[in-house]
C-alpha cells in the first residue's frame, strides 16, 4: 500500500525538500501541495489523501482551523504538524482540533517517516523533546494558563482575526468568506468585545501570540 502524502507549507523551499526526502521512501507518495490553509481543505477533498504534514502558520487560513475543517468532513486523514512552534498553546490546539503527530522544522527526516508510519496505525506522535517541554509548560501555568483564541473565539471569528492580521481590507474579508462588509465589521466589534482589545494592531498581536498568523507572512 503506497501512503498518500499532502504537504501544507508556505514556505516551497520547505515542501521541496520533504518531496525529494519522502521520495526515498518506497511505499510514500507525495500528492499534492498546497501553501495555505485554504488550499489544503481543497486538495484534502479532491486527493483524498493518507497523510497531511500541516505547517501552522500559514496565510488565509491557519494550519491549526485547518486542520479542524479536514478533520469534520474527512475524519480518516492522518495530519502530523511540522511547525517551528514548541509552545504548549500550539502544539495542545493542534492535537485538539485533530492531528495525531507534531514534530519542530528542525527534526531529521527518520523522525518524520517514524512519524508517518505511527499515525498511519491510529498512534499518536510527538517528538521527545517535545513531550519534555511540553510538560514543563503545562506545569509551570497549571491553573493559570492565557486563553485560548481557540476556547473563547467561533471558527468565523478566527478566521476573520486572520485576516485582519494579514493586512485584508473589510471588502477583501467578505470576498474571502463570501460573506458581506457589514458582517465582517459586525465580527471585528465582536472580536474586540471579547478580546477587551481596542484597535487592530492590538489584534494582529494577539492573532500572532495564539498562531493564527505570523510576522513572516
Amino acid at each position: 500500500m503506497t501512503i498518500k502524502i499532502i504537504l501544507a507549507d508556505d514556505h516551497q523551499i520547505v515542501r521541496q525538500g520533504l518531496r525529494t526526502l519522502l521520495a526515498a521512501e518506497p511505499d510514500m507518495k507525495v500528492v499534492g501541495e498546497a501553501d495555505n490553509g485554504r488550499k489544503t481543505l481543497g486538495l484534502a477533498h479532491e486527493l483524498a489523501p493518507d497523510v497531511i504534514i500541516m505547517d501552522i502558520s500559514m496565510p488565509d487560513l491557519n494550519g491549526i482551523d485547518a486542520t479542524r475543517q479536514i478533520m469534520q468532513k474527512s475524519p480518516d486523514v492522518k495530519i502530523i504538524a511540522l511547525s517551528m512552534h514548541s509552545d504548549s498553546l500550539f502544539v495542545m490546539n493542534m492535537f485538539k482540533s485533530g492531528a495525531l503527530g507534531y514534530l519542530l522544522k528542525d527534526c531529521a527526516l527518520e523522525e518524520l517517516v517514524k512519524a508517518i508510519r505511527t499515525v498511519m496505525r491510529q498512534k499518536t506522535y510527538i517528538s521527545p523533546g517535545l513531550s519534555d517541554i511540553l510538560i514543563k509548560d503545562l506545569a509551570n501555568h497549571w491553573g493559570g494558563a492565557p486563553i485560548s483564541a481557540y476556547a473563547v473565539l467561533t471558527a468565523r471569528e478566527r478566521e476573520v482575526l486572520q485576516l485582519m492580521a494579514e493586512g485584508k481590507t473589510t471588502l477583501q474579508i467578505a470576498s474571502s468568506l463570501k460573506v458581506s462588509s457589514k458582517t465582517v465589521e459586525a465580527h471585528r466589534k465582536q472580536l474586540m468585545n471579547k478580546l477587551g482589545l481596542h484597535s487592530v494592531a492590538e489584534l494582529t498581536k494577539y492573532a500572532i501570540r495564539q498562531g493564527l498568523t505570523s510576522l513572516d507572512e
